[in-house]
């Protein structure tokens, strides 16, 4: 199964009619959002801070909404297949994690009951969404684990120890981030990676125009991202198996050449 149509561009005039035609009962949705991001765009000119807000109304309407699952069962499926991925991808308990833009742990509270306890750490740039993860701790008994929930202001990560990780991980993060949020990342990101570790991230894929839809959704090529974490001495990959499951977002590996083992 395909991630998604890669060949459309969402922001093109022509597409959004047809969708609305077709979706009539999203257009009032689409609307508010288009109207709340105007008035973002005027109050919040930095990206961080301007996803900040929006994750801030959309987790007081529903944290698991906020976080891109319309329903609590979705949540749980798309949690499990991110756990699952990477549990067959080598992810061990003794494993330290690091899972960027956390949420409110939709795959994070699986991640946090494999690893042994104190080896999960969840960042997010969203404080209302760390605190709609603390209930996910409370509510899956998962307070013993010890699990470390920080919010951060930027993804330069400094604050964090050198080769420490084995697995960084970063679900729906990207596909809401512009180009340079991502560099910010990958430039940083090979430094607390631990030697032999790796960083999954996925993203939205498009073969056509690189575009974003208001400040929320971007749509990158697949070479460009790949390129970009060569620029910061990083390898990395496609995860073409990850495009059979159904989820709607492609996924790279990195790993950093100068911090593997000889």
């Amino acid at each position: 199964m395909p991630a998604r149509n890669v060949v459309v561009n969402r922001a093109a005039l022509g597409h959004r009619i047809s969708y609305a035609l077709r979706h009539p009962e999203r257009v009032p949705q689409h609307l508010a959002r288009a109207a709340r991001d105007l008035w973002l765009r005027r109050r919040r000119p930095d990206h961080i801070s301007y996803y900040r807000a929006v994750m801030r109304s959309d987790t007081r309407a529903d944290p698991d909404a906020a976080v891109g699952s319309r329903s609590r069962e979705r949540w749980l499926a798309l949690g499990a297949m991110q756990f699952d991925y990477l549990l067959g991808h080598g992810l061990r308990p003794e494993h330290r994690m690091l899972e960027i833009g956390c949420g409110n742990l939709r795959g994070g509270w699986r991640f946090i009951r494999h690893l042994e306890p104190g080896h999960y750490y969840g960042i997010d740039i969203s404080p209302d969404i760390l605190l709609a993860a603390h209930d996910t701790v409370v509510e899956m008994g998962l307070q013993a684990r010890l699990p470390t929930l920080t919010p951060v202001r930027d993804l330069t990560l400094r604050f964090l120890p050198d080769a420490h990780f084995d697995v960084v991980h970063a679900h729906s993060v990207f596909s809401h981030s512009p180009l340079p949020v991502i560099e910010e990342c990958l430039a940083n990101v090979g430094r607390v990676l631990a030697p032999g570790g790796w960083f999954d991230f996925t993203f939205d894929r498009t073969e056509g125009k690189e575009h974003h839809v208001l400040r929320e959704d971007f749509y990158y090529r697949t070479e460009t991202l790949l390129a970009l974490a060569g620029k910061h001495g990083l390898k990395a990959r496609f995860m073409a198996d990850w495009e059979q499951l159904p989820h709607g977002q492609s996924k790279i590996r990195v790993t950093n050449p100068a911090g593997q083992h000889t």
